[in-house]
């Protein structure tokens, strides 16, 4: 049980609104957040062998098909991730929260839970087509809206499936199943490209990697936990579904802020507009990656201790750090260096380039200030305040259409990324007023300011070696290293944790 004074004594250690403290933050215990970090560490490698390979696939594919029919795929995908995402009306975050608190929630409920949400899923898929009928698609593109949408409901009854071996602290072998989709489906993307790549059959290709995968993880569950018979039982699922409610609502707000851009611009700009601000996206995507891997294991762990605020205190000074510091320097990269990451378009003009660069520059501040607050969301979340979350997120929702509707006709894609970037600072500042007012824990305020001098510093390190080596591999390398420099120089890491976690 945490002291009394313990929220005072963190605010004179690690600083408060009114002046930064210079002192150190507390070493947390390390027994715990040891054996986690290790989790995090092993996730993170996975990801690194498979996903950028799966980045520089799909700029192949964009570039083989062209801006304008990969923009028709991005809208199609994006429409049907808002609908697939909510598919459970929250069961996947609920069931984590629950069995991540009480192991019997497993056994008593899943027997209900599995065909409530398989029969979601069906009233889903007919939805996703019947909006996208309403919205103007017809013929083929619809039947590849249907196809995509399958693939999608999908993922998601993987990802609801996933939360059961987050909850049991499984995190290893979750980090596993994570990139076996991916994996899969860069070799077989690989295959088409050299036998001859069309739209068709890529969406039949990740659609089929999706269901392998599917029946894989369903059948590591049924080893590990036993085999549940269905059963359906009314009470239950209506029991479920009023505690899963205010996670559905945060998801489906979430995915209409995030994804509803792709859809407005091939709607009200062009397919080519779309196509381009997917080419961007699609790195925010790959590095956003890193943070939506290691934060539902923070979900897992703010849900267990959610009556020991002093470990939550630990977790989130810790989470802070983990989620943060990668990012800084892949920010900055961006900033300065953005446009190499489009060299595989080789079909693709100078001013299409240059306007992909600069839709990525303005998507990439977005990605700085998820890096800084996105983890007061996952707190909030995982401690029962979904809803004055998702009034925020809502009003952000409402302020991003109504930006898309004035600019994305004339400016395209760099208007949708500001659009975004506007959105995601109005969320934030949300956060970080939750937290403050509910939470019941203490913002580090001393640590985003030093996590701020870090990037500060780290942008001028960039300018400096622009100016000096005029090569950006050089530049990268330099300003990595003097990255660990500033670390250290700005106390975010000390030798005394490094120690420890050894």
């Amino acid at each position: 049980m945490a002291r009394p004074d313990y929220p005072r004594r963190c605010a004179e250690r690690w600083g408060s609104p009114a002046g930064f403290s210079i002192i150190s933050p507390p070493i947390p215990r390390f027994d715990p957040i040891k054996k986690f970090f290790g989790n995090i560490s092993f996730v993170v490698l996975l990801n690194l062998l498979v996903k950028p390979g799966w980045v520089v696939v799909e700029n192949l594919v964009q570039d083989r098909l062209g801006h304008a029919a990969f923009g028709t795929f991005t809208a199609l995908y994006a429409l049907t991730l808002i609908f697939a995402s909510v598919s459970d009306l929250g069961l996947t975050q609920l069931t984590t929260k629950r069995v991540a608190a009480n192991a019997e929630f497993l056994p008593e409920y899943f027997p209900t839970i599995l065909p409530l949400k398989s029969g979601l899923s069906a009233l889903f898929l007919g939805l996703i087509v019947l909006v996208g009928y309403g919205i103007g698609y017809r013929g083929h593109t619809l039947t590849l809206l249907a196809l995509t949408g399958v693939g999608l409901l999908l993922t998601q009854y993987t990802s609801f499936l996933r939360g059961t071996l987050q909850a049991h602290q499984r995190f290893n072998t979750d980090a596993l199943l994570s990139v076996l989709e991916k994996a899969l489906l860069l070799l077989v993307v690989l295959g088409l490209i050299t036998v001859g790549l069309t739209l068709d059959n890529y969406v039949v290709a990740r659609s089929v990697a999706t269901l392998f995968t599917f029946v894989v993880l369903y059948g590591l569950i049924s080893r590990l936990y036993g085999f549940v018979r269905y059963r359906l039982r009314w009470s239950q699922a209506r029991t479920v579904l009023r505690a899963s409610l205010p996670f559905a609502m945060i998801t489906l707000l979430y995915g209409l802020n995030e994804r509803i851009d792709m859809v407005m611009l091939e709607r009200l700009a062009t397919p080519a507009e779309a196509g381009y601000y997917a080419g961007a996206y699609r790195w925010v995507d790959a590095i956003m990656m890193y943070m939506w891997t290691v934060l539902p294991l923070f979900f897992a762990k703010f849900a267990r201790a959610t009556d020991q605020p002093q470990e939550q205190q630990e977790l989130l000074w810790f989470g802070q750090r983990i989620v943060t510091v990668p990012l800084l320097f892949v920010c900055a990269f961006v900033l300065f260096r953005g446009e190499v990451l489009f060299w595989q378009f080789t079909h693709s003009s100078p001013l299409e380039l240059a306007h992909m660069t600069t839709a990525l520059k303005i998507l990439f501040v977005n990605v700085l200030v998820h890096a800084f607050f996105a983890i007061y969301s996952t707190l909030l979340t995982s401690t029962s305040q979904e809803k004055p979350v998702s009034w925020f997120v809502a009003v952000s929702i409402g302020l991003n259409v109504v930006l898309n509707v004035l600019l994305l006709p004339r400016y395209g894609a760099v208007a949708a990324a500001l659009d975004t970037l506007l959105c995601a600072v109005f969320v934030s500042g949300g956060y970080l007023w939750l937290v403050r007012q509910r939470a019941g824990v203490q913002i580090p305020w001393a640590l985003l300011a030093r996590l701020g001098l870090a990037f500060g510093l780290l942008c001028a390190t960039f300018w400096g070696l622009r100016l000096v080596l005029d090569q950006w591999l050089l530049e990268a390398v330099g300003a990595g290293l003097a990255f660990v420099g500033i670390l250290f120089a700005t106390g975010i890491i000390r030798l005394s944790e490094l120690k420890q976690l050894r």
